[in-house]
């Protein structure tokens, strides 16, 4: 990734969104475990929703509400001085 995400930000990708927080850098994957559709960030309420059936995930990736029955995959980050800033592995 070209640019510096700062601290309470994130990025959305095709497969995955970003999180900043504090020192931290994580990255889950936007495919929902109950039937994959790809998931939508609610800043409001920092957390993942499933527009198909409702699922509800933490921005860790931990399950909140079903119907979805296992968390969210999550990726391996390096943080980096220097571009690329983040290299996740997917």
């Amino acid at each position: 990734m070209a640019k510096q995400i700062l601290p309470g930000q994130f990025r959305l990708f095709p497969n995955f969104i970003l999180f900043a927080r504090e020192d931290s850098v994580w990255a889950v994957s936007r495919k929902c475990t109950h039937l994959g559709c790809t998931l939508h960030y609610v800043e409001k309420d920092d957390l993942l929703e499933c527009p198909c059936h409702q699922s509800r995930f933490s921005s860790g990736g931990r399950l909140l509400n079903g119907p979805a029955k296992a968390p969210l995959k999550t990726y391996p980050v390096e943080k980096r001085d220097d571009p690329p800033y983040y290299i996740v592995t997917l």
